[in-house]
């Protein structure tokens, strides 16, 4: 490292962080207590647009800073945790409980309750991304930085699994967002943390249950503060969704989602990437009434 911690700007590899780039990094790692450093790894990358020319994350570089950091006594980093081997891949799991069951037909009130589970242990985690992997149109992809994961269920006629939800770390840069937020460049770096997107949800295709959806977006929008805060230590104040062109948004507008305009077409991240993306629908759901004004660091 070529600086002392305490200066305007450190310079580590092939990059110089700014002043305000080092507060935004010691912000994230003590406000992310829930994260493991891979996943604090990802995020500030993602935050501060560390790339390889190929658009991939510098992750590698990033924990390697992120010690040095934490040497200096810049910052103090979670403990390392058990992993998979460097060059695991991740496949989706083709099973009995991933084919085509019997339709669900029905209304709202035949299917009630509805809840959010939580995916813990591995069990979970295999359905989880055999159901999105099979089913969903983007598929699987394992996020970076925080997020958490769940099955939504219905109990009757009986208990079962009839979609899945995931929420993420939120996009860096979205100007139709932003607009909306009203809030400077230094003020997203502050907050930024306090936006959560849902970046996966599905419905499975045999479940037929007119308003389901809406339904379960109206109970993601009463869990998600809670459980966030509790995996990592942010209340977040405002929920975000990228919906493809194609689809018409419906579950989310019906769910009193804002829409906000488009994306450049670009992805969440990626001004360094070269692949083409479509735009895509921006909707926001606020977690508070005066979401905005917190954001814009008013209240």
């Amino acid at each position: 490292m070529g600086a002392a911690v305490d200066r305007a700007a450190v310079a580590f590899k092939d990059r110089t962080f700014s002043e305000a780039e080092l507060r935004l990094v010691r912000e994230v790692v003590a406000r992310c207590a829930g994260l493991s450093r891979q996943e604090l790894a990802n995020t500030v990358c993602e935050l501060l647009e560390w790339r390889r020319p190929g658009g991939g994350l510098k992750t590698w570089e990033c924990k390697a800073l992120l010690a040095e950091l934490e040497a200096r006594g810049a910052l103090a980093l979670p403990a390392l945790r058990a992993g998979r081997p460097r060059g695991a891949r991740t496949s989706v799991p083709h099973t009995s409980q991933g084919e085509a069951q019997p339709p669900l037909r029905g209304t709202l009130r035949d299917v009630e309750p509805i809840a959010l589970r939580l995916v813990r242990g591995r069990d979970e985690r295999l359905l989880w991304r055999e159901l999105v992997g099979r089913h969903h149109p983007r598929g699987h992809a394992v996020p970076f930085g925080a997020h958490l994961r769940y099955l939504v269920e219905v109990a009757r006629p009986g208990p079962r699994v009839v979609g899945c939800v995931q929420v993420s770390s939120p996009a860096w840069r979205m100007a139709p967002r932003d607009r909306w937020i009203g809030w400077s460049d230094a003020r997203r770096r502050q907050e930024l943390q306090r936006v959560v997107n849902n970046s996966r949800f599905l419905v499975l295709p045999w479940v037929q249950v007119p308003h389901l959806a809406s339904a379960v977006l109206a109970r993601l929008a009463r869990e998600v503060p809670r459980d966030w805060e509790s995996a990592y230590g942010v209340r977040p104040v405002l929920l975000e969704t990228l919906v493809d062109e194609s689809r018409a948004g419906t579950c989310y507008r019906a769910a009193n989602w804002i829409e906000l305009g488009q994306t450049q077409g670009r992805g969440r991240m990626d001004r360094h990437r070269t692949r083409e993306r479509v735009p895509k629908r921006i909707f926001v759901y606020p977690l508070a009434r005066d979401a905005r004004e917190r954001l814009r660091g008013e209240r």
